[in-house]
């Protein structure tokens, strides 16, 4: 009858349970003062009683015994355990699963949109507005062509690479081959900027033709310099087998270098050499030699030793490139086995999602509030009643525009870029990090955006470090980043104001201020400061570019 009570007893026969006594009780008292009340209290059913004489060890076993079955018996009433902890959202907390606000995200504009359609109902008879839809649907067949042509003149750099590489006399890439490529790229950007202008096409067309062309500008750059690097390696590899006096050893050194660090590197050894022997000198010359030309073969060769310049040099390698999402160009990149086929519907299906989301939020929410605010600011004199106007339209502005900036990011960086790395199975899908952390400005360039940082700082900082210092190469980073962005604003306002340029380049005195003694380590103000300054930028922008 015990054994169906408890179901934590053994069905090993044992002799009939007694209740304890007072030897027992006095035995056991002195290991843990909770056991000797127990024992007092409760039947030790599952054990045979110790007797009297029996060892202090065994007495101790029998007691430890005792007090864990004891803490596994279930009570009559249930009982609430408690111990310290902290709630998911408390600074001290460890828990980051918040997938479900994710899906609120959703639900939220699902929401909205079944308001919006009911609404739109009520006041035309028709469910959505097609004021923007009017405008998507505009130089549809003009765009595809111009932009299938845009991608196809890249492909002009594989030829020059191929020219340079093989070329013994003044077109080799460190010549004239360097100033050939940058010359195509000024009058490839020239002609394709002004291409939708001279077309007058709509302003969704020119964003997203901008965009586009802006992202081959970068593909195509990191391409050819790349490569025409890879070429000059070789060229100096080739020489090691004819041996010149005249042939330099300097120390090979990773792309991109300072010229400071190569003299470095170069004189190391040679200050120590002067009075050693000739033969001591001699196999340190063999020495220097042997690894010049292994770590040159090791520049020419992927990181996954699969491919070897110029094995690359096809126009089947740079077709790949181009759908690869990354703005940086490698000898090889990283692989999945396979297409997954319903991950590339699911992303796809996700993009024309969040385009029509954000179609919807423009309609509804800012397209009706310019529209109102310029003719308001047509028809007020005084320049405080306009300042006014355009404030007020910032603020209405805020919530729909933060709303956009989400869509927009999640339709590039994770269905857009997510189906481009499928179909081309491109392994590595770092594309951002936790941007929405950030603390400054600085912090947020490098994480929200992983393959245009990746493209600025190889291509831009690095390069721009090799001949000045730390603090003007990332002024100049900026500075072409502002470019780009006054770039696309000019595309959606038809003006250029400078206003993107100025709010960039502000970020930096801005990051000064947020790593300071008295902000450093301030996470929350810090966070709430980037937010607030992000949500209030992109609404003034907006705004100002439109507007004023």
């Amino acid at each position: 009858m015990s054994h169906q009570l408890d179901p934590g007893a053994d069905r090993v026969l044992r002799p009939r349970p007694t209740r304890v006594n007072g030897a027992s009780k006095t035995q056991s008292n002195g290991f843990h003062k909770g056991s000797s009340n127990l024992a007092e209290t409760t039947r030790s059913r599952e054990s045979t009683p110790l007797p009297e004489d029996a060892p202090p060890s065994a007495q101790s076993i029998s007691a430890a015994r005792q007090v864990a079955r004891a803490s596994a018996k279930k009570r009559l009433f249930h009982t609430i355990k408690y111990e310290p902890r902290a709630s998911h959202f408390d600074p001290q907390s460890e828990y980051s699963d918040f997938r479900g606000f994710f899906v609120l995200f959703w639900m939220s504009l699902g929401i909205m949109v079944i308001t919006t359609a009911l609404k739109n109902i009520k006041e035309t008879g028709y469910p959505l507005r097609t004021q923007v839809y009017e405008l998507l649907s505009r130089n549809v067949l003009t765009l595809a062509f111009a932009d299938g042509l845009m991608v196809l003149s890249t492909a002009a750099s594989v030829y020059f690479q191929k020219i340079f590489r093989n070329s013994k006399g003044i077109l080799q890439w460190r010549k004239a081959g360097f100033w050939i490529q940058s010359i195509y790229q000024a009058i490839w950007l020239f002609i394709w900027v002004e291409w939708p202008f001279v077309l007058e096409w709509t302003w969704t067309a020119q964003v997203f033709f901008a965009l586009h062309t802006l992202t081959f500008l970068m593909k195509m750059h990191s391409y050819a310099f790349y490569n025409g690097h890879l070429s000059e390696t070789e060229r100096r590899l080739r020489a090691l087998d004819r041996p010149d006096p005249s042939q330099s050893l300097e120390k090979a050194v990773i792309y991109p270098t300072s010229p400071a660090r190569l003299r470095q590197l170069s004189t190391d050894s040679s200050s120590s050499s002067e009075h050693e022997k000739a033969e001591e000198q001699a196999e340190k010359e063999r020495e220097a030699l042997t690894e010049l030309r292994h770590n040159l073969a090791t520049e020419l060769t992927s990181p996954m030793g699969n491919v070897t310049f110029p094995q690359n040099l096809t126009f089947a390698n740079y077709a790949d490139y181009v759908l690869c999402p990354t703005l940086c160009y490698e000898l090889e990149y990283p692989r999945t086995s396979h297409i997954r086929w319903l991950e590339v519907f699911y992303k796809t299906l996700a993009v024309f999602g969040c385009i029509f989301l954000m179609t919807v939020v423009s309609e509804e929410f800012i397209t009706p509030i310019l529209a109102d605010a310029t003719i308001r600011l047509r028809v007020t004199p005084g320049f405080s009643d306009k300042a006014l106007i355009l404030a007020e339209s910032i603020s209405l502005m805020l919530f729909p525009f933060m709303i956009e900036f989400l869509l927009t990011f999640l339709t590039i960086w994770e269905y857009a870029l997510g189906a481009f790395a499928e179909l081309s199975c491109f392994a590595d899908r770092h594309f951002y990090s936790d941007w929405w952390n950030c603390e400054d400005w600085l912090e947020f360039s490098r994480e929200w955006n992983i393959p245009v940082y990746n493209f600025l700082k190889r291509h831009v900082f690095f390069a721009t470090k090799a001949y000045t210092n730390t603090s003007v190469a990332m002024i100049m980073t900026f500075l072409i980043s502002s470019f780009g962005h006054e770039l696309i604003m000019g595309c959606i306002s038809m003006k250029l104001r400078g206003y993107a340029i100025f709010a960039m380049m502000l970020q930096l005195p801005i990051v000064a201020i947020q790593r300071s003694k008295f902000v450093r380590g301030r996470w929350i103000l810090n966070n709430a400061c980037f937010w607030g300054s992000m949500i209030l930028g992109i609404s003034s922008m907006a705004s100002l570019y439109v507007l004023v």
